[in-house]
């Protein structure tokens, strides 16, 4: 019965020793979920006048064209996957490449229909433990990321689509809702679609004088539009992966809860029991005695 005993007492305090680290790690992810949302708000006035300038462009009904806007027959197709550097963020990650696995599984015949640029750890492995080959890759983004940290595989997958190496981009990443729930995205980055250029023309809006020519502009802002595109799916997988590490470590925390009560209910009953023995073995000996 002492054994027991003492092997009820070390669960407790191995289970009271992972309680305490998994509340820690909650309270830094929800820390780290606030600044990844203020840096999602803070990008958005950039982005947004970009998309402004970009619009204005696009639908300021002359002749100016782009390879980025003009649809073109499906050969091979590139994929940019947003995954993050790090586990315990519940099924986050492997809810999405299983999607991508699917998506690819059905949409391609062969290896040479498609290509793969990849950001995160997690995605990397999952996805040569499969025997996909990775095209690029990019590993170790800061929790804070600039757009340097993904400029490289960015411009190359954009690059990419420019030069006719790629017929369409998708950008694969957790969309964030809130704290509990992220949405597995597959979007078609590229082409870009111009009726997403045409907003509502309903309220005031600038006019802008381009030098040397508007599609000079354009072929320049174009491609630093859709590096943004990418940069702002990577904001939003940083604060899906702390919201999801959030509550995964939450709903740690709570079963640890759980089972050091169990387990101190049951150290009671073993104790209760030991000590009801005790008595009984004393009252024993000293009836045999009288």
């Amino acid at each position: 019965m002492a054994k027991g005993m003492r092997e009820i007492k070390r669960q407790i305090k191995s289970t009271q020793n992972t309680k305490q680290i998994t509340k820690a790690m909650e309270m830094v992810s929800a820390a780290k979920l606030k600044r990844a949302q203020s840096a999602a708000l803070a990008s958005r006035p950039y982005s947004d006048k970009l998309r402004e300038v970009v619009s204005s462009i696009a639908t300021g009904g002359g002749s100016v064209s782009h390879p980025m806007l003009q649809s073109r027959e499906i050969k091979r197709t590139a994929y940019l996957v947003i995954s993050s550097d790090r586990g315990l963020a519940g099924g986050l990650n492997t809810n999405l490449l299983k999607k991508l696995v699917e998506t690819i599984r059905s949409k391609h015949k062969s290896a040479d229909e498609f290509a793969l640029f990849v950001i995160g750890r997690k995605g990397r492995d999952y996805l040569k433990r499969r025997n996909f080959a990775i095209r690029q890759e990019e590993v170790g983004v800061p929790d804070s990321p600039k757009f340097a940290d993904i400029k490289s595989i960015a411009s190359n997958a954009v690059q990419g689509f420019e030069t006719g190496e790629f017929d369409e981009l998708y950008v694969v990443y957790n969309k964030f809702v809130n704290a509990i729930s992220q949405i597995p995205t597959i979007g078609r980055m590229l082409p870009l679609d111009a009726s997403q250029f045409s907003g509502d023309k309903s309220g005031p809006s600038a006019q802008y004088e381009y030098e040397p020519s508007a599609e000079e502009v354009l072929n320049v802002l174009l491609p630093k539009y859709a590096e943004t595109l990418v940069y702002s799916a990577l904001l939003d997988n940083k604060a899906s992966e702390f919201g999801s590490r959030m509550t995964a470590m939450g709903n740690a925390t709570k079963n640890a809860t759980k089972m050091i009560s169990q387990l101190t209910l049951n150290y009671n009953r073993a104790r209760q029991a030991a000590i009801t023995q005790e008595i009984a073995e004393i009252v024993g000996g000293a009836n045999a005695l009288s």
